[in-house]
């Protein structure tokens, strides 16, 4: 592979990784992640029982236990015993939490849970996030093409501008639209259900994701354009040479025309000149010679 095809194969490979990264983003629940304080629940009598409110029930005489309104049930925790934090995460379109009767997590719709005036702004996030994610594809649809490709010319050019307005468009689409979810993500915080609402929170790795492919279509925009404009100048350049030597050749004559015009036989004389017979080029009415030093 010469080094056009090493640079065209290193331009490709970010436009792939963006895409990766990209559709790792919106499919994954980890944008945001943090704790939410929940209430322990009740557990009677099983000591063995963790994260949950150990109480027992009153005993009545004989040492019977007594079932009715009048028991006494004692709950030894107090204050912050009385909660437990528990991890969540959310996507653009679930939000997860641990789940405190079994191992696993219970998930929920993202959309259900933000404000009801916010969900348009919701969905132009997540169509944002699509428009990037078909950008990015046709870019490296049209770098893959002109790898294959081993043309030269105004094709190539017209690639390497292309590629750099579609990135320069999905960069600026999924900067907008992770400012729209970000926007959402903490208005929602602040305003959404009760059981919702988290303690603490910072971004996840799929915020890291999102951003990265941002950065990767910026980087990528700026190359292509690079490329294109050497390319652009090169061929310009190579045009007006092309045209110059064309203009010199037609303004000078080449030498065997001068030499077809006059030819010439030398001849000594008796002073030392030469004598040249240029009648062979003289109109028929005056034939002579002319002596040349």
């Amino acid at each position: 592979m010469d080094r056009a095809g090493r640079q065209q194969v290193l331009t490709l490979l970010p436009v792939c990784l963006a895409l990766a990264f990209s559709l790792a983003a919106m499919v994954s629940t980890h944008w945001c992640e943090g704790t939410r304080r929940v209430a322990k629940p009740l557990c009677r009598d099983q000591p063995g029982r963790l994260h949950c409110i150990h109480f027992s029930g009153g005993h009545g005489s004989g040492g019977r236990r007594d079932n009715g309104s009048q028991a006494v049930q004692y709950i030894w925790e107090t204050g912050d015993d009385k909660f437990i934090q528990c991890r969540f995460h959310v996507g653009l379109w679930q939000s997860c939490e641990e789940s405190l009767g079994s191992t696993g997590e219970k998930c929920r719709s993202f959309q259900s849970i933000i404000p009801a005036e916010e969900q348009g702004v919701l969905w132009l996030s997540i169509g944002a996030e699509i428009l990037n994610i078909l950008l990015l594809l046709t870019s490296a649809i049209l770098l893959g093409s002109r790898v294959s490709y081993r043309g030269s010319g105004f094709h190539l050019l017209r690639v390497d501008a292309s590629v750099a307005i579609l990135m320069v468009l999905a960069g600026v689409l999924s900067m907008v639209a992770h400012m729209m979810y970000t926007t959402i993500f903490q208005i929602t915080v602040n305003l959404g259900p009760e059981d919702w609402k988290p303690q603490t929170w910072d971004y996840g790795w799929s915020y890291c994701l999102a951003w990265g492919s941002f950065a990767l279509c910026m980087a990528v925009s700026v190359i292509a354009m690079n490329r294109y404009t050497a390319a652009r100048w090169e061929f310009i350049e190579k045009q007006r040479i092309q045209k110059g030597s064309r203009h010199s050749q037609q303004n000078f004559p080449e030498p065997k025309a001068l030499e077809s015009v006059w030819e010439t036989k030398a001849a000594p004389s008796p002073d030392g000149h030469a004598l040249v017979s240029v009648s062979e080029h003289l109109p028929p009415s005056d034939p002579g010679k002319v002596s040349m030093c």
